[in-house]
């Protein structure tokens, strides 16, 4: 099986730390390949870095889907991942592949709604409060989210700064279960990846790392043979004339 993790942002040591935890995670049989965009923000912390980041990553996807630049030896991709907590794109690469793509956020989510009665959200700076809630919803669970909690942190910070990251991830998680009721802690961001055990150690609730569930989810769908309806919402994408765009996004009949 092999499995492709796409970071929607273009910062290579935060890509290289996704598809180590996303190997960790997953059977030794799995491939993992990690990617990034060559478009795209550095970070996605914002409603606007995370409309600026689609394009990029549909393009990973259809670099696939259509044979562009397939390497020789190499088997086809089982599953996509996307990795980015706030999962953009997620439906419309879901138009372009009859393979399972997975949201590192509704993964996260999914999982900790079987550990706990309530889970809260352990992410990065207050401005993404909103853009993080707003995942939330779309998957349905906000009825079982106790909170999300912000720290002072940006992106590139979780991965840059491993000990601060804890501290504040330590600090915001204690409040959730203090004071909201958390049962679960799903961690915010795909920089965040491979902090769950330091976390767990210090707290008295599973913490889950959202790019291991999303690989793991990922691989289980492929396992269990089933990938995203096509009857309608997420249907192939219509024949039509693409202005400015690269022939890479036109679907023909």
């Amino acid at each position: 099986m092999r499995i492709k993790v796409i970071n929607p942002n273009t910062t290579q040591a935060m890509t290289d730390n996704i598809g180590r935890v996303a190997d960790r995670y997953t059977a030794d049989s799995t491939e993992v390949v990690a990617v990034s965009p060559e478009r795209g923000p550095a970070s996605i912390e914002s409603y606007y870095d995370d409309y600026l980041a689609v394009p990029g990553l549909l393009e990973e996807i259809l670099r696939e889907e259509k044979g562009v630049e397939a390497k020789e030896g190499d088997d086809a991709f089982d599953a996509y991942v996307v990795a980015c907590w706030g999962d953009p794109g997620i439906e419309a690469c879901r138009e372009v592949t009859e393979k399972p793509v997975v949201g590192i956020a509704e993964a996260s989510m999914y999982v900790a709604n079987m550990l706990g009665a309530r889970f809260s959200v352990a992410t990065i700076l207050p401005r993404a409060k909103d853009f993080i809630e707003a995942a939330v919803v779309k998957t349905g669970l906000e009825s079982k989210c106790a909170s999300v909690r912000c720290t002072d942190l940006t992106v590139i910070e979780t991965e840059e700064a491993r000990e601060a990251t804890v501290e504040g991830l330590l600090e915001v998680s204690r409040l959730a279960v203090e004071e909201d009721g958390a049962e679960a802690i799903c961690l915010g961001c795909a920089g965040m990846g491979g902090l769950d055990k330091a976390l767990e150690a210090e707290l008295p609730v599973p913490v889950v790392d959202s790019v291991g569930a999303g690989a793991v989810l990922a691989e289980s769908l492929v396992s269990l043979g089933k990938s995203t309806s096509k009857v309608m919402t997420h249907k192939r994408p219509e024949s039509k004339e693409m202005s400015g765009y690269p022939s890479l996004f036109e679907f023909t009949e």
